[in-house]
């Protein structure tokens, strides 16, 4: 798919903004002193982006949330402080540091990164699997908000999982740790259906993709190489199986949220479509695509959003808020 079909006059504004410096966001660390760091945050004169969509939300008449079919659709999971700089403010974060409490003070990463995360609405107590954990940015927002009883971490990769080690060592304490039952494993994805099926109520899938920005900047290792081609265009494929793998490891009930750095649809909405036909077909289980308007209008302020999507939420790079690209879609297995 070529980007300009898909994006029509949208397009020149994206790349521009692609190949452009990034956005960032200074995920703020829990078990750290949070309440300093938070102050000191402030006085770059950055904002706590989530704190902000949920004083956004309790603005908003009762009458918009209660005409949405599903709470669960706009839930967002909670104690996540994440902050950024302002549209058209392109300050950076100083380096992350190492805080009083022997944690560091903060994560810095891509603030539509959190999305996913904040979609998947945790509540206290759940079971929540991060089918591709690595590097570590999403699994450490899922051990920030307290809800996890256990997490279990996985991915193919023994290398990515070593760092994705390094990080829950440098931002979580040790007892924190044990008391998430944090499990931190390298296995096959696609298996996962097979090896706990039916078995926790979150799961997040953020899959391999062809990481469009990073793609452009980076030659070594670029999926967009001509001796990549092969496996460039089975990518669909192995997303649309991690995405089943991941459904029929959620208990009927839970909730998946599927996750990409790439715009193409085909990596996107499509996998989407493909998976959940895939479980209608082969194993008679019903899953529903769960409607985030209500969840994107929250966020607004913060970042741009693609406003074509068939399924799900596609956050595009713009230069005045250049995060993303990030999609993400929720869904719920009914059956």
């Amino acid at each position: 798919m070529i980007y300009s079909v898909q994006f029509g006059e949208l397009w020149p504004s994206i790349r521009v903004s692609l190949l452009s410096e990034q956005k960032y966001g200074a995920l703020v660390n829990n078990f750290g002193a949070w309440d300093h760091v938070s102050a000191e945050l402030e006085q770059l004169n950055a904002r706590d982006f989530v704190n902000k969509a949920h004083a956004r939300g309790e603005q908003e008449p009762e009458s918009s949330q209660t005409s949405d079919p599903s709470p669960a659709s706009w839930t967002c999971s909670p104690n996540l402080r994440c902050f950024t700089f302002a549209r058209g403010d392109v300050s950076r974060f100083p380096p992350a540091r190492l805080g009083s409490l022997g944690v560091m003070d903060y994560y810095l990463m891509d603030a539509a990164s959190l999305l996913p995360v904040l979609a998947l609405g945790l509540q206290p107590g759940d079971t929540v699997l991060d089918l591709c954990a690595a590097p570590g940015g999403k699994t450490l927002a899922l051990l920030q908000t307290g809800c996890c009883r256990n997490l279990a971490a996985n991915d193919l990769s023994t290398s990515r999982t070593g760092r994705l080690q390094k990080i829950l060592h440098s931002y979580v304490p040790q007892d924190i740790r044990d008391r998430s039952r944090v499990r931190v494993t390298s296995w096959d994805g696609r298996k996962w259906g097979e090896l706990e099926g039916d078995t926790y109520d979150q799961v997040l899938v953020d899959v391999p993709c062809t990481t469009d920005r990073h793609s452009l900047h980076e030659e070594e290792n670029n999926i967009f190489q001509r001796s990549r081609k092969k496996e460039r265009q089975i990518l669909p494929m192995l997303q649309v199986q991690l995405l089943a793998a991941g459904l029929l490891a959620t208990k009927p009930g839970g909730h998946v949220v599927y996750s990409t750095c790439s715009l193409s649809h085909l990596q996107n909405e499509y996998v989407v479509q493909g998976a959940i036909e895939l479980l209608a077909n082969q194993y008679s289980i019903e899953v529903r695509v769960e409607d985030l308007t209500h969840f994107r209008k929250l966020f607004m302020d913060t970042f741009s959003f693609f406003p074509s999507c068939q399924v799900g939420e596609l956050v595009i790079p713009n230069l005045m808020a250049n995060f993303g690209p990030m999609y993400f879609c929720k869904m719920c297995r009914l059956t």
